[in-house]
């Protein structure tokens, strides 16, 4: 059952410019937030060692941390892998300790409590392999974000092309930016969660668009800003129906699924509420600011040698 279902008449067009204004706020802070304070990047990208240990019985992380800064290891992220019983550790790199002696470091830590527990496996990131993924994960949203160009301008028009990708660029810089300012962790999972989130946005973003071109052909004596303000109504049931049942998921997976995939659950819930505002606002404030138009999008047929739209009306001259 549809939570929205009657066709709206919000004035979305009216209000753009607030929402441009609100818009550029979050870059600005975003993008300060990015270049002053960084991300706090994972061991997939800064390369450092994974522990992964089980004990015998539940153990409290605090317990586990406090073990782990005595022996030295301060800047240890210390988590549940499953369940309580199971703990992952994550390291950061040491220039005097190899992944072994770090294993036995940290074993010999745990022990000192005389509780039960196991080492299961030991990993080392290198520094070098950091590096390829954080710049193989940056071309990864750039080749995304070309093929996106690519797809909407074949569908669509170079116009609407270039607002959904500044709508798609709006997105993951204002969720890149969360992680920033909040100096959550950002790891593979976070940039996988903001891959699917471009791939999410982008379908809100179509369905306005198909509608705004259906309707630039019934309602002949509208100008744009009306029709994309009809448009954005009449999807908009739509919009929030499909954003509010992903995120009733998406709450459910960030609350139960662990503090493994914290990260990923947050990327995904910031960049659905924010994809879904820039499907409202941004997509279409960028199309009209681009002079968007009634003939951008009419077919046109031949007749006696003269091109003329398709809505039927004569040739000039």
């Amino acid at each position: 059952m549809r939570l929205f279902s009657k066709t709206t008449e919000f004035d979305f067009v009216g209000k753009r410019w607030i929402a441009l204004g609100f818009s550029l706020t979050l870059i600005v802070i975003s993008i300060a937030a990015i270049s002053v304070r960084g991300l706090n990047l994972g061991l997939d990208f800064t390369g450092g060692t994974l522990v992964e240990v089980g004990y015998g019985k539940s153990v409290e992380l605090d317990d586990v941390r406090k073990r782990l800064t005595g022996s030295g290891f301060e800047d240890a992220l210390v988590q549940y892998f499953g369940t309580s019983k199971d703990v992952l550790i994550r390291i950061a790199p040491h220039k005097e300790l190899n992944s072994t002696n770090i294993g036995t470091r940290v074993m010999d830590a745990l022990h000192s409590g005389g509780q039960d527990v196991n080492l299961r496996r030991v990993e080392f990131v290198g520094p070098q392999v950091g590096d390829e993924l954080t710049e193989d994960g940056g071309l990864a949203v750039l080749y995304a974000l070309i093929g996106i160009l690519i797809y909407v301008t074949i569908r669509f028009e170079k116009r609407f092309s270039l607002g959904a990708v500044i709508a798609l660029i709006h997105d993951v810089i204002i969720t890149v930016g969360v992680f920033a300012v909040f100096q959550l962790q950002f790891d593979l999972t976070v940039l996988a969660a903001i891959l699917a989130v471009i791939g999410y946005s982008l379908n809100d973003t179509i369905v306005v668009f198909d509608r705004v071109r259906e309707n630039f052909r019934k309602m002949r004596k509208a100008d744009a800003p009306m029709v994309m303000n009809v448009s954005i109504n009449e999807t908009l049931s739509r919009t929030i129906n499909t954003s509010l049942t992903t995120l009733l998921v998406l709450i459910a997976l960030f609350l139960l699924g662990g503090e493994i995939i914290h990260g990923f659950s947050t990327a995904l819930i910031v960049g659905i509420v924010i994809g879904t505002y820039s499907s409202i606002y941004v997509a279409g404030t960028a199309v009209l600011a681009l002079g968007v138009s009634r003939a951008d999008l009419m077919p046109v047929v031949v007749k006696e040698g003269t091109e003329q739209e398709a809505e039927g009306r004569e040739p000039r001259g």
